[in-house]
């Protein structure tokens, strides 16, 4: 049944490392059984730079998520980010011997199957393959191709890779802890499938899921993913520089950030005065918000403007009539809705993961910053319900095709009977 099965994902980030157990209930959305987090020190950027610091999250989290839930975790959906992450288009053919035949499931299959042999850069390796639209005998544009007649069947594939190092870091981090993979997920797609919906997708869009350590970029048009790229700066670099233009510490840079920073300075009132201790007997420090603001809007700037950079360079520009979805955890930043539309001159709206979510005794998921982790169990769920539908393909199509030789058994069976009772007429006959 749908809501038996259950889906673990597993969010590896720069600043926490996140377990959700979840299900499906009878309306087909779904439930978080269960949430456990920890602090992640062992994670660069969203490389893996200390493999037992890493380990150590992932079993604090993975415990706690148990814990809630009352299952015992042993699988898990694991999603991959970093600034390794390259993506490329790549055009594939394949020539059928048949013009006859229906182009089947496993032409197209063959077909994507090929791409993961194309050559790519040496210490990389494939993590998706993603088709874009097809050509049936020179006739492109075509979205489904299953069905139709034709020799030559053609694609264009959006290709994602990253460094086999990275994967092979995490994949001994996860096993390390016990646990096994069942898919490696880009986290911009985990992403979107939590906080956009088709409509939007089909629109045209961009995701930009702000990190701790990346931000992430995905563009969809047509209800197909046609862009993504990896921006090497976070909110932790937020954080960072108030650390040094405030002179305080890592910990009191981050709740400045978090609960009085303002990614538009104009909107910070300048007579606003946030008194933090001071160390080890020293004074009270006091930080005007004005200034916090300020750092806040150099920064975010930066980040967005090399956002736009992507969305100008992937040519979709002009056809995002969804504009722009803002998400992760540097998505709650006050006033950033604003700033990202008076730079880029494109609707936006904050992205949270509440559209696929039933009801939860655990509000903190509906948060930006889970949108990761949400996504990488609703992934999960969609692989399955793909290997359910294949299998189903597969038990249908046998007793239609036993269907149509016991058919073929019959009415021979019936001409034989007719054949034999006109000989032994003709036989009679010849008697007389």
């Amino acid at each position: 049944m749908e809501n038996d099965k259950i889906v673990v994902g597993l969010d590896i980030g720069t600043t926490k490392i996140c377990a959700i157990v979840g299900r499906k209930n009878e309306f087909g959305k779904l439930e978080v059984l269960g949430m456990g987090k920890a602090e992640s020190d062992g994670v660069i950027r969203g490389i893996v730079t200390n493999i037992d610091k890493t380990v150590n999250a992932i079993e604090k989290a993975v415990r706690e998520a148990e814990d809630q839930s009352g299952i015992d975790i042993r699988v898990v959906n694991v999603g991959i980010a970093g600034q390794h992450i390259k993506s490329s288009i790549h055009h594939g053919s394949i020539t059928r011997s048949s013009n006859d035949d229906e182009i089947t499931i496993e032409d197209v299959n063959r077909l994507t199957n090929d791409m993961y042999r194309i050559v790519i850069p040496p210490g990389s390796e494939i993590i998706h393959v993603m088709p874009q639209d097809y050509t049936v005998d020179y006739e492109d544009g075509i979205k489904d191709p299953v069905g139709m007649s034709g020799v030559k069947l053609e694609a264009d594939f959006h290709v994602i890779t990253a460094q086999t190092n990275a994967i092979n870091n995490i994949n001994k981090c996860v096993r390390r802890a016990g646990l096994e993979i069942e898919n490696l997920i880009l986290e911009p797609l985990a992403s979107s499938l939590a906080v956009l919906s088709d409509e939007e997708k089909e629109a045209g869009i961009c995701l930009i899921d702000i990190g701790g350590g990346t931000t992430d970029i995905a563009i969809f048009h047509d209800n197909i993913i046609r862009h993504t790229a990896v921006i090497p700066f976070g909110g932790n670099i937020i954080t960072s520089d108030i650390k040094q233009g405030c002179m305080v510490m890592q910990h009191q840079a981050e709740l400045l950030k978090t609960k009085f920073g303002k990614a538009i300075a104009e909107e910070a009132s300048p007579n606003e005065i946030v008194s933090i201790p001071g160390i080890r007997n020293r004074a009270p420090k006091e930080i005007s918000v004005k200034n916090l603001a300020h750092i806040i809007e150099a920064r975010m700037e930066e980040i967005i403007e090399l956002a736009h950079a992507e969305i100008i360079t992937s040519g979709y520009e002009n056809r995002l009539a969804g504009g722009i979805v803002i998400t992760g955890g540097g998505g709650q930043l006050s006033c950033l809705k604003q700033l990202v539309e008076y730079m880029t001159g494109m609707d936006a709206r904050i992205g949270y993961p509440n559209e696929h979510l039933g009801r939860s005794k655990m509000d903190a998921v509906k948060s930006p910053m889970f949108a990761t982790s949400v996504g990488l169990v609703l992934s999960g769920f969609r692989a399955v319900d793909e290997r359910e539908n294949r299998y189903k393909e597969k038990v249908v199509s046998r007793p239609q095709q036993k269907k149509k030789e016991s058919g073929g058994d019959f009415f021979s069976k019936i001409l034989n009977k007719t054949k034999g009772l006109l000989i032994d007429d003709l036989d009679g006959k010849n008697d007389y």
